[in-house]
């Protein structure tokens, strides 16, 4: 399924601040990680991984973005471990 913008529409006069204040916060977050020492949380790993996909080629970037952060898996658990998500996958080690 392919999408066509609307013919006058200016996509990056739209959306452009929100995208770089996103951006913005985003390297903000990383830098209090960073300094908290906190750089090698599993959610942190993922979210650099899932950053590699921004500068991918193909406009398939989100869904590349949101398989980072998802459960490859196949079975069902048999009970959840926690009561709140995470937001990342995190493989049991």
């Amino acid at each position: 399924m392919s999408w066509t913008p609307p013919a006058n529409t200016h996509l990056v006069d739209h959306g452009f601040m929100d995208a770089r204040f996103k951006l913005i916060d985003l390297a903000a977050f990383l830098d209090r990680v960073q300094r908290a020492g906190q750089s090698d949380d599993y959610r942190v790993v993922q979210l650099k991984e899932a950053m590699k996909h921004l500068s991918d080629p193909e406009p398939a970037r989100a869904k590349a973005v949101l398989m980072t952060f998802s459960d490859p898996t196949q079975e069902p658990i048999p009970a959840a471990h926690t009561q709140g998500a995470a937001g990342a996958w995190r493989a049991e080690a």
